[in-house]
């Protein structure tokens, strides 16, 4: 099989964002905030280059593997994800499911910080245990105007969907058949704020 000498992807980076690339460490600036990524265990070339659209970001990988050669893809979509990030921000709302049982849901500021960043969920299945879920670095829980719906803010795709998984999986239906017992918190909408 030939063997792809060279593969490469671009990315445009958009007015009011900045990137800086140093050894393969990202650092993308916005309105919203600032990101940062590693990318030191892909072998790739990431650099900023002039193109028609105005600055680019720039993946290449020469003489790669098939594997090596699909790390290309995943560095763009990665930078491309912090670019929305910094520029719009990712919005996840959740629906609580119960039958019977109401649940609580209770969102607080931790110590020092400004945002609400923990939820405490209550009498999920009746039971007598606050189950409690710290939200990812940059990520703001709370409540919406709409009845037994949270909604979960951030820069950061990768920790919003982390900190909606943290909290679903917490309220899982344990010893019981999963057909019937079907309550729980679940993702219902994901989007870019603005969108």
């Amino acid at each position: 099989m030939v063997q792809t000498i060279c593969a490469e992807k671009t990315v445009t980076i958009p007015e009011g964002v900045t990137v800086d690339i140093k050894a393969r460490y990202v650092t993308v600036k916005g309105k919203r905030g600032t990101l940062e990524r590693s990318f030191k265990h892909l072998f790739v070339d990431i650099k900023k280059v002039k193109g028609k659209d105005g600055e680019m970001v720039k993946v290449e990988k020469w003489f790669g593997t098939k594997k090596e050669l699909a790390a290309v893809r995943t560095v763009i979509s990665h930078i491309s994800n912090m670019i929305v990030g910094v520029s719009s921000g990712y919005e996840y709302k959740m629906k609580f499911v119960y039958a019977h049982f109401p649940i609580n849901v209770d969102c607080k500021k931790s110590e020092g910080s400004k945002i609400k960043d923990i939820i405490e969920i209550r009498n999920y299945l009746g039971e007598k245990v606050t189950r409690k879920v710290n939200m990812m670095d940059g990520c703001e829980v709370d409540r919406t105007k709409e009845k037994d719906e949270i909604v979960v803010i951030g820069n950061s795709r990768e920790n919003v969907g982390t900190s909606v998984s943290k909290i679903q999986q917490i309220c899982q239906v344990k010893h019981k058949d999963i057909r019937k017992y079907l309550d729980g918190i679940y993702c219902t909408t994901k989007k870019v704020i603005g969108q």
